[in-house]
């Protein structure tokens, strides 16, 4: 088993940049497809960003691309989420998770692990 924690989340007004941090322990996370997915009040958890597993390849929903960046270092075990230009409708917990599946806008359900999530706020 692989378990994951988040980290970076806080209050940040909108067109603000905040970077999240999810730090892996248990099993190298060269093992696994890195995603991060969000979900706000009242909706469904949705895919935000995933890296496959030496980071030459990277998925974007089309409401973050070319604001977000998914970045991981296998040394360290660790995968990263850069924000920027953040909007208040980006306001959501934010989950790490780790699975098997690589493919374009992976679904929450096939990620096996996850993290406790932090919260991200943008204020307008």
């Amino acid at each position: 088993q692989v378990q994951l924690v988040e980290a970076g989340g806080g209050l940040v007004q909108a067109g603000g940049s905040l970077r999240l941090s999810c730090a892996a322990s248990g099993r190298p996370i060269s093992r696994y497809v890195m995603g991060w997915f969000r979900q706000a009040p009242g909706k469904e958890r949705e895919f935000v960003a995933a890296i496959n597993w030496g980071g030459s390849s990277t998925y974007y929903a089309d409401s973050v691309k070319d604001r977000f960046t998914i970045s991981r270092d296998n040394a360290k075990n660790l995968v990263y989420l850069q924000m920027n230009s953040l909007k208040p409708e980006d306001t959501a917990v934010f989950y790490c998770a780790a699975g098997s599946l690589w493919y374009e806008k992976i679904s929450p359900s096939d990620m096996a692990y996850w993290g406790q999530g932090t919260q991200v706020t943008v204020s307008s």
